[in-house]
């Protein structure tokens, strides 16, 4: 690689990896800001009005060939992700949910070997489990509670999440990304409306606080970090991309720390420095896989 194309990869590395930075937020935003016990209508005023004002600036409409492709990613990038995001979150203890997350580079690599026959490099494949093993030593209590279906969402998740960077880069869907990430939100958005009436209750009369935390979740949370996400997807391998997101929870557990004065034991700071390790291994590696001997 020569030194212009390196700097331009870690420009791209360094911008997608403020998507997950940005979403490391959302828990002290949803945690300090909003209405309690509305996990869906959170989510979908995050997604769906962030949705409408990019599909009406981006200009660009499906053909019917499209379609099918389009609301799978949709479905997987958008709807299911967030739905099983907020299920495991309300029944899991948040280290939990996030160390069974953090198994989404590995569900990349799989697909990968399984639908590319191309064996995931062996920097990449060693990283990706430390960094599943410095997010459990991060998160982790003796304490944590090992719900059944709450298990199962969050894994649920992980595979929604990790079919969905990896279809999004395979497909290659001919949109600029500002209208193929405004589909996405908007379709992801109207799955989740459902949802949302039907099992949360309405929402109360909001204040200014309330209002601005709604506000950062769908110009930040959705807007702005979709759109370097999907970028990302789109110039770095599904595997480099899928790592970044460990730097999510990482973003959490600082902002507790330097905002709500939660404590950091020696075993966390150990694990935070794993995880990062491993993310900046991976984007080492290029995250590209290697080509199996059958191919």
């Amino acid at each position: 690689m020569s030194a212009g194309n390196e700097a331009g990869h870690w420009r791209d590395v360094l911008l997608t990896a403020l998507t997950p930075v940005i979403w490391g937020s959302t828990y002290i935003v949803t945690t300090q800001l909003l209405p309690p016990d509305r996990p869906f209508i959170a989510a979908l005023l995050r997604v769906l009005p962030a949705g409408l004002l990019l599909v009406w600036m981006g200009g660009w409409r499906p053909r019917s060939a499209e379609w099918g492709r389009l609301l799978i990613l949709s479905a997987l990038n958008i709807g299911a992700f967030q739905a099983l995001l907020f299920v495991a979150a309300y029944r899991l203890p948040g280290g939990l949910a996030a160390v069974v997350g953090a198994c989404q580079p590995l569900l990349v690599m799989a697909l990968a070997w399984r639908l590319d026959c191309r064996r995931p490099a062996a920097l990449a494949l060693w990283a990706s489990l430390s960094g599943v093993a410095g997010m459990a030593a991060l998160l982790l209590s003796p304490g944590s509670s090992w719900d059944g279906l709450g298990m199962l969402a969050a894994f649920g998740g992980a595979v929604a999440m990790a079919c969905g960077t990896y279809l999004t880069r395979r497909w290659q869907l001919p949109a600029p990304v500002t209208a193929l990430t405004g589909w996405q939100l908007t379709l992801g958005g109207l799955m989740l409306l459902p949802l949302a009436l039907a099992v949360d209750p309405p929402l109360p009369s909001l204040g200014w606080a309330q209002v601005a935390g709604y506000a950062y979740l769908g110009l930040f949370g959705a807007l702005l970090a979709y759109l370097l996400w999907f970028r990302g997807i789109a110039r770095l391998s599904p595997v480099a991309v899928s790592s970044l997101g460990l730097l999510s929870p990482l973003t959490a557990v600082i902002l507790g720390w330097a905002l709500l004065g939660q404590a950091l034991s020696a075993q966390s700071l150990l694990g935070m420095a794993v995880v990062l390790a491993s993310v900046l291994a991976v984007q080492w590696s290029g995250g590209a896989p290697a080509r199996s001997g059958r191919g």
